[in-house]
């Protein structure tokens, strides 16, 4: 038996691949083996053949941010003229726009402000908590350890007093490849990839739940892929506090890197990998805000088992000019045309209602 073919066999018996075995994989195997052996591990983890989505709105509370990543094309300096600082009278009416067509949380990120205190998230978060009844997933690691620069305080201080303020989950931006020499060229002015897992890490281990991300198809190798994974994949054996794990690649337009965007072919290929290497993390989401309906229906052959959020508001990608768009009646159109069970879930993953597949 070659290299390659012991892998895969490790793999179908569920046994943990090593760095080295997993690069073997994204080298060599072939497509359609890479997608039967995630569909296998998926069917493991999830037999009753539920593909899950979440109804939330993405609401950034600032375009301005420090940060300047040369992949973004939504942040503005502060004296532009389409800056902004969220008002409470929108934020509210997102909200409850939000709760009114059935929405349970909302996502809560935005720029790396230079002026805004850090009372200013906590009073965000106080405010919201005392009117609306909703889930806060909110605040990624490099904006945390910029609201503990500003502060003055520990990343600790910092996120006890945003989970006291209301905070209910982090979700897992400002990954992008966790290796600094990825980073500091990509993004040298957000947190290094330590101070990320232990921002990470700090949540977990306060009974934050939190999502991972990676960002791919940029500037980074395919060894660089499979050691980011490899960090992921460390930490959650350490903390079991990653809930999700959610690839998507770069899109270039109107950004300050100028490539060709990654394929289906590229994506579909890193979605496998992520199932079969990240064998602690219960769910990988599939980004239909990047690659469209018919890809992330494919990937739920290619190991994911959730289309992540409806997303009733995205601004982020949408600054590249990709605008899909899926409402709650597409997500269980494109779950049981793909031949799964339907279910719409809260942020921790606890189904809250189930959809019965149209027989005609």
């Amino acid at each position: 038996m070659n290299s390659i073919e012991s892998i895969i066999d490790a793999v179908y018996h569920e046994q943990r691949i090593s760095e080295k075995a997993a690069e073997e994989l994204y080298h060599h195997a072939p497509l359609l083996t890479l997608a039967n052996l995630a569909d296998h591990i998926r069917n493991k983890k999830h037999p009753d053949s539920v593909v899950t989505f979440v109804v939330d709105r993405n609401i950034n509370y600032t375009n301005i941010c420090i940060s300047r990543c040369k992949f973004c094309a939504f942040c503005r300096p502060l004296a532009h003229e389409e800056a902004y600082i969220i008002s409470k009278k929108v934020l509210d009416q997102k909200i409850q726009e939000t709760i009114d067509l059935g929405g349970t949380q909302i996502l809560l990120q935005g720029g790396l402000h230079p002026d805004l205190p850090f009372s200013f998230y906590l009073d965000l978060l106080t405010h919201i908590k005392k009117n609306f009844d909703i889930h806060i997933h909110g605040f990624s690691p490099p904006e945390i350890d910029h609201m503990a620069t500003i502060a003055g305080i520990s990343c600790l201080d910092t996120i006890k007093q945003l989970k006291n303020a209301g905070l209910d989950s982090i979700p897992g931006g400002g990954a992008e490849i966790l290796l600094d020499q990825v980073r500091n060229h990509i993004s040298p002015n957000k947190c290094d990839s330590k101070t990320w897992l232990s921002i990470m890490e700090i949540a977990h281990d306060i009974g934050l739940p939190t999502t991972a991300t990676m960002m791919f198809g940029h500037i980074e190798t395919p060894t660089q892929i499979v050691k980011h994974m490899i960090r992921i994949r460390k930490l959650q054996d350490k903390t079991n506090g990653f809930t999700a794990f959610i690839p998507w690649s770069f899109q270039p337009n109107n950004t300050h890197i100028h490539l060709r965007k990654a394929t289906a072919w590229q994506y579909l290929r890193v979605l496998a990998l992520s199932r079969i290497v990240l064998d602690n993390i219960p769910n990988i989401q599939a980004s239909w805000v990047t690659q469209g309906d018919k890809i992330a229906q494919l990937a739920l052959s290619f190991g994911a088992n959730d289309l992540g959020s409806t997303m009733i508001e995205e601004n982020v990608v949408a600054a590249t000019g990709l605008n899909f768009l899926l409402s709650k009646d597409d997500m269980i159109r494109l779950i049981h045309t793909a031949g799964f069970k339907a279910a719409q879930r809260n942020c921790i993953y606890d189904i809250l209602a189930s959809f019965i597949m149209d027989e005609k």
